[in-house]
């Protein structure tokens, strides 16, 4: 049995409102709530909820017979539980029914596979969070951003512990190959991979109420008989959509949900299709061939690149500056910063400046809420300049306590040294005033050599010890720790660590440029009390 693999993309992002040079250190608030409340609520009632019903009434009518598949981004999720509680409920209803597989993806509808690994698969893990806590089920199957990928990208998927990821049908990729077989990774074979049919794809998305198409009206007969045309040995047909087709790209007026409506009956009736789902597709499946794809694909544009968010030196100084404070971020613990982290990386912002033109620029002009790419750049950047600030305010003040818990004041230090000293060395008819003169003199300097000790002694373990010591110690703290050292030594340490950590130390070490003394100091004597209780 054939299957068609109907995959709806959800996503709305948090719309930053305008922000002028001004503002720059007065307000961090930085979103649009007028807006962000007025379209979700708009979208919802015109395209997210009718048509979740009309598929909880498909799946009542034909059960198992007929399956659909959502990706929802965390940005999304979050706004329809500030916004649009309703539509979350008519999602959940459908995760009721058995017949929907909800996909991972990153958290914030990101670009970050592009640019951090760590930050790409912490917003996934994140993401698979979220998705299973509101639905009941872990993902099994991936999609990234835009249908953004490459064999770089495939393989970190599949470290994540995802066997099945849909990407775009690209015709450059393919060549003369068609979309509708299922393929594999050719840099990770045990990754499957599902490739959108563009063609049929658009012609609902984009072409379904042209009335200059050749084709149209588009209705569920035709779509039926177009899939008829396929050859018999080509087991599945993906459809992959925005789920704003359905109700607001294509209108209601446009008969777009009788379409839909009427579509599984015609499928049955005059083809071999089912509907699947992808986890339950890529089962069923070989792969019949291997994908290489060294440089990353998209589904946006003729081009199927990256060029709508990647694609012009505005677009590159907001990604570069963005991502340049990611090691920053994941210092701070403040959950402010960790939020407006996440929101300020959704692709969205960037797309916004775009300066070509898009073949399906039309539809984005319903969300876009800048009149000029130029407009959307400058408001970007000095929303940018006022988080940058925060992030780096907030980090000086943690070191600032880190300090003060981590710094022994040396008064106080000195004196319990000097009393430990008397009552060791001191006779019955000694001055108390003189032991403790004494007594200064003595433990003093050697105090100090005993705490550098310590810290030294990491330079001369066992690659073993390394290891059982930086299982325990922060990186962070390794990093601050190590910042005025001697590259002899570092060097000495470096080659005993294992590579990765080696790596993301000299990474973290550039990044930190010349902290404080008493900053360093603090970081020393914290891991001088660790070593102290390892060994």
């Amino acid at each position: 049995m054939r299957s068609i693999c109907f995959y709806f993309q959800v996503h709305q992002p948090f719309r930053l409102r305008t922000y002028r040079f001004f503002d720059i250190g007065a307000s961090h608030h930085y979103y649009d709530e007028y807006q962000n409340r007025s379209i979700v609520r708009r979208v919802a009632e015109r395209s997210y909820i009718p048509m979740n019903n009309l598929l909880l009434g498909l799946i009542s009518e034909y059960g198992a017979s007929f399956r659909v598949s959502f990706s929802i981004s965390g940005i999304a999720l979050d706004q329809f539980e500030m916004y649009a509680p309703e539509a979350l409920a008519s999602f959940k209803k459908l995760a009721a029914t058995g017949n929907v597989e909800f996909l991972a993806e990153t958290y914030a509808h990101s670009l970050a596979a592009l640019k951090d690994p760590e930050e790409f698969k912490s917003q996934v893990r994140k993401h698979a969070d979220r998705i299973e806590q509101l639905f009941g089920v872990r993902p099994t199957a991936f999609r990234n951003t835009e249908l953004i990928y490459s064999d770089y990208i495939g393989s970190m998927v599949y470290d994540l512990g995802y066997n099945v990821m849909l990407t775009e049908g690209a015709k450059h990729i393919l060549g003369w190959k068609s979309p509708n077989f299922l393929y594999c990774s050719g840099a990770n074979p045990k990754l499957k991979l599902l490739l959108r049919n563009y063609q049929l794809s658009d012609d609902i998305a984009f072409r379904f109420s042209n009335q200059s198409w050749i084709e149209w009206p588009l209705t569920a007969e035709k779509f039926s008989k177009w899939l008829n045309t396929f050859d018999k040995n080509q087991p599945v047909v993906n459809i992959f959509l925005d789920y704003e087709s359905f109700g607001e790209h294509q209108w209601a007026e446009t008969g777009i949900f009788e379409f839909m409506k009427a579509l599984p009956k015609q499928v049955f009736a005059n083809t071999g299709f089912k509907f699947g789902t992808p986890s339950q597709i890529a089962s069923k499946l070989q792969p019949v061939a291997a994908v290489n794809v060294p440089h990353p694909i998209s589904w946006a544009d003729e081009e199927r690149d990256l060029t709508a968010w990647l694609g012009n030196e505005m677009q590159d100084e907001a990604f570069e500056s963005l991502y340049n404070l990611a090691q920053k971020v994941r210092m701070s613990n403040n959950n402010e910063i960790q939020k407006d982290w996440l929101y300020l990386q959704t692709s969205d912002h960037f797309y916004y400046m775009c300066t070509k033109w898009f073949s399906d620029g039309a539809v984005h002009k319903y969300f876009n809420p800048y009149s000029t790419p130029y407009e959307a750049f400058i408001n970007y950047m000095n929303i940018l300049s006022d988080f940058i600030g925060r992030v780096e305010r907030m980090n000086e003040q943690q070191l600032e306590e880190t300090e003060s818990y981590n710094i022994p004041d040396p008064a106080s230090f000195l004196k319990k040294q000097a009393k430990t000293t008397i009552s060791a060395t001191a006779g019955p008819d000694k001055k108390k005033a003189t032991g403790k003169k004494a007594g200064a003199k003595a433990v003093a300097k050697p105090a100090e050599k005993k705490e550098e000790g310590n810290f030294n002694t990491l330079f001369n373990l066992s690659k073993n010890e390394l290891k059982a010591a930086v299982d325990k110690i922060d990186i962070k703290d390794l990093a601050f720790s190590l910042i005025d050292k001697a590259e002899d030594e570092i060097e000495k340490l470096r080659k005993n660590l294992p590579a990765a950590y080696h790596k993301e130390l000299s990474k973290l070490m550039k990044e930190l440029g010349k902290p404080r003394k008493a900053t360093i100091e603090a970081y020393r004597t914290k891991i001088s009390e660790m070593l102290k209780s390892l060994f």
